[in-house]
């Protein structure tokens, strides 16, 4: 976990620096379906082809295998098996989720479950949370058996059962032991431990409140591909702003250190006839920010960058939040299989990601 350094809010961290090298990463939400074109029609097929991925991935140099958890929808739920699996099929490739919602979660036994998926990992775990998004389910959580008490709401419940986790895997005693069988009375901490986990925690914010809250909280931050407000701006200025707005809350709060931040891109080079065939009429029309209603509110959706490689590359350098930020997570395709979407992150790390000033891991950790 973040700590807190002397004299807070007197003096500012180095949190301002650009990142001079950049992580990228996949994000999957695991669909499944049993329609025409799609190579993912049953959940065992999304599982053991998100595995599949992870391991071309790290093949590949990416830095990260990250995946979205959705509840009552025929995609990726329960994270922890999946990661563990992802886990010991990989050495070097960070495993996380984008993200978990917390109105789900019974906190003390998630921290168990990260504790053991982080060590089998061998500390690899980089854990994204969230207050939830709108979703199929009415009221998805309390079918789960968590019911907000008078006066709370779900939210306030995400946030607090966060807190829950976060001190139990940081190795705060959560129970009371059983004098009668330890011979005394000592707080009990969950097991195993997992040494660094705490620090491996992000908030998926959705807006620049949330992202302040994260900050101060001393979580990194993780944005996606929308932001549930609009002021007019670009999607990456607003981005970049929310970003802006979190290094200020950290600062302030007094946290040491460099948080970590990323964002999510939908990113489609077209390199061949198999591209042109899905995404070439989506290339010619052109792709812009999309404002629409999300959630009771208005919310501002980030363009896709599809097209040829060399201008997508040019489009990316120049997008404000990607700049701001050190991790970068491709939205991936899934539903087109392991081998389409491991050619697709080879064309990106080929032609694209060196314009934001990425490496693959084997060359960077040579030149670390």
């Amino acid at each position: 976990m973040a700590h807190k350094s002397r004299g807070a809010g007197n003096t500012r961290p180095d949190v301002d620096a650009v990142p001079e090298v950049k992580r990228i990463g996949f994000l999957s939400f695991g669909h499944w379906q049993p329609v025409r074109g799609s190579l993912v029609r049953t959940g065992a097929d999304a599982l053991l082809q998100t595995i599949e991925l992870a391991v071309a991935a790290e093949e590949l140099g990416i830095d990260g295998a990250y995946v979205r958890v959705h509840h009552f929808a025929p995609q990726l739920a329960s994270p922890f098996p999946l990661l563990a699996a992802m886990a010991a099929r990989t050495s070097r490739i960070e495993l996380g989720t984008g993200v978990i919602d917390m109105r789900y979660e019974n906190p003390l036994y998630m921290a168990e479950e990260a504790a053991v998926t982080d060590l089998i990992s061998g500390g690899r775990l980089q854990l994204g949370l969230s207050r939830g998004s709108p979703e199929t389910a009415l009221r998805g959580s309390e079918a789960f058996g968590y019911v907000p008490a008078d006066g709370r709401t779900d939210a306030d419940d995400a946030r607090e059962k966060t807190a829950v986790f976060r001190e139990a895997i940081a190795g705060a005693g959560v129970a009371q032991s059983n004098s009668q069988m330890t011979g005394r009375a000592v707080p009990l901490s969950i097991q195993p431990q997992s040494a660094g986990l705490a620090d491996r925690i992000w908030w998926g914010s959705g807006t620049r409140q949330t992202a302040v809250w994260a900050g101060q909280q001393g979580m990194n931050l993780m944005s996606s591909t929308l932001l549930t407000e609009d002021t007019g701006v670009p999607f990456d200025e607003l981005q970049a702003e929310q970003i802006a707005l979190y290094r200020s809350a950290w600062a302030e709060a007094g946290w040491e250190g460099t948080p970590r931040v990323s964002v999510s891109r939908s990113i489609l080079p077209i390199v061949d006839d198999t591209d042109r065939m899905y995404f070439g009429g989506m290339a010619e029309q052109g792709s812009e920010d999309q404002v629409g209603h999300l959630d009771g509110g208005l919310a501002r959706f980030g363009k896709t960058y599809v097209g040829a490689p060399d201008k997508i590359a040019a489009d990316l350098a120049s997008d404000a939040a990607v700049r701001e930020a050190d991790t970068v997570l491709i939205t991936v395709p899934n539903q087109l299989g392991v081998d389409f979407n491991a050619r697709l992150l080879e064309n990106i790390a080929r032609h694209v990601a060196p314009a934001i000033g990425w490496s693959p891991a084997g060359a960077v950790a040579a030149g670390r």
